[in-house]
């Protein structure tokens, strides 16, 4: 495949600073299968240290897996509407908050403007949600969003239904497959995962 039809993908993380680890390794999947990734991070995960790991760490890795240096202000997504920099817009994992934000129109982060942007050229936004309240006072805006154009859920399931009843996480081994269909205007399916996440 040529350069030139490469797929271009903003890939964007919020602040669930226990997923990291798991997004790494999915970024590499989708640069190996062929598509190039522009990385963003929101203003709380670009800058947040925690038990997890640094946020400099975190973006510096990004930054060496994709070539590219990591979104971390609204000036630097503005211009992906525009300019028609990415073919469709990942955001993983995708908080409780980015959710209501996203399913209330709201543009106030780095994250949030990116979608918008997105949106502005009609491609599509797919979501690999982790939120512990998925099951109660974020289900509403996942609702919400699964009725709205241009927006994608990877598979999604409990990760700990006994410890954390509410609690929802995606399938990130599914994110591929998610961006596929995501592309050709299909939900994947099933998308609910009985898988242990």
């Amino acid at each position: 495949m040529e350069n030139d039809d490469r797929l271009k993908i903003g890939f964007a993380l919020t602040g669930s600073f226990c997923t990291f680890s798991k997004v790494i390794p999915q970024v590499e999947k989708l640069i190996a299968s062929g598509i190039d990734i522009i990385p963003i991070m929101s203003e709380k995960a670009s800058s947040t240290d925690t038990r997890f790991g640094k946020a400099e760490d975190f973006k510096e890795q990004l930054t060496a897996i994709t070539g590219s240096s990591v979104l971390t202000k609204q000036t630097e997504v503005e211009s992906i509407g525009p300019k028609k920099l990415i073919d469709a817009l990942i955001i993983a994992h995708c908080t409780g908050s980015t959710l209501s934000k996203l399913a209330n129109g709201i543009s106030d982060t780095t994250v949030t403007l990116a979608a918008k942007a997105t949106l502005r050229n009609n491609r599509p936004i797919i979501i690999a949600v982790s939120t512990n309240d998925g099951l109660s006072a974020s289900a509403k805006n996942i609702g919400l969003l699964l009725n709205t154009k241009n927006f994608y859920f990877a598979p999604y399931g409990q990760d700990d239904p006994s410890g954390k009843p509410c609690s929802l996480v995606a399938d990130m081994d599914k994110l591929l497959e998610t961006l596929t269909s995501a592309i050709c205007g299909r939900q994947i399916q099933p998308i609910l995962s009985v898988k242990n996440i």
